[in-house]
């Protein structure tokens, strides 16, 4: 399974929560990754907020008014049709950032960006954000970073989507979602699955029953559970390898760069 942070320990990296207390841990890769004095200038400018389900972070053509450094929980960046349908074309959970065209200048989303799974997050104010960006040369290297393997998703997403099957597409969210959250259990419905998928709640029932019948997964109501990692791997396509293969090599280059 890929790591998607590193633990915490030190005090600088408890976060005051909303409710006035001082006990949230940073988790979030982006903000563990910027150097001592970098993290210090930019914490004071970030609140830490609660993240309920199906929370929405940005809006598509909407001014974004809040940018939002992911500390658990997974976020679905959708595109949406003019008659309501969606499809997703990336996620991101503790590693991300919810935000992105602020990085380029630009004040609206071009996609809805909404929590699929309820966590935590630090949110910035554009303003603020720009103010960072100045001031913390590793975080705009590493937001530029994440940018690139966002695109890379979308891309690889949108291949998926129109020539792989539903239950190799299901199991390619699967193992992406499993990689951002901790345990087995990625709590969606098939409701929220057929969204994300851009496909019938029918043939996600299917899809899901496939899995299952080959003992890859559990589906109770409300809840999948993962019984075999690596057999959902192989009943997976191939883009769930790449897009992991491509990233854990760009992170390599990055920390020898």
């Amino acid at each position: 399974m890929i790591t998607l942070s590193k633990s915490v320990s030190r005090s600088k990296n408890v976060a005051p929560s909303s409710n006035g207390s001082n006990s949230q841990k940073v988790q979030n890769g982006i903000l563990l990754s910027l150097a001592a004095d970098e993290f210090d200038g930019l914490f004071p400018k970030l609140v830490f907020v609660d993240l309920p389900k199906h929370a929405l972070l940005n809006e598509i053509a909407e001014p974004i008014e809040w940018a939002y450094f992911i500390n658990s929980g997974l976020a679905s960046f959708l595109n949406v049709m003019a008659d309501g349908k969606s499809v997703e074309v990336g996620l991101t959970g503790k590693e991300g950032f919810v935000g992105l065209p602020l990085l380029a200048g630009f004040s609206t989303s071009p996609s809805r960006a909404v929590m699929q799974v309820d966590g935590s997050g630090f949110r910035i104010s554009p303003v603020d954000f720009q103010e960072a960006l100045k001031a913390c040369p590793s975080l705009d290297r590493n937001l530029q970073r994440l940018s690139q393997i966002l695109g890379m998703q979308a891309m690889q997403t949108a291949a998926c989507n129109r020539l792989h099957e539903v239950d190799q597409r299901l199991a390619r969210w699967l193992l992406m979602s499993q990689d951002r959250l901790a345990g087995d259990v990625v709590p969606l419905t098939q409701e929220t699955l057929a969204n994300m998928l851009g496909t019938r709640r029918a043939s996600v029932t299917e899809a899901a029953g496939i899995l299952q019948k080959a003992g890859l997964i559990t589906y109770r109501r409300g809840d999948v559970k993962i019984d075999d990692r690596r057999g959902l791997e192989a009943a997976a396509c191939e883009c769930y390898d790449a897009m992991t293969r491509l990233a854990e090599k760009w992170r390599s280059e990055a920390s020898t760069g």
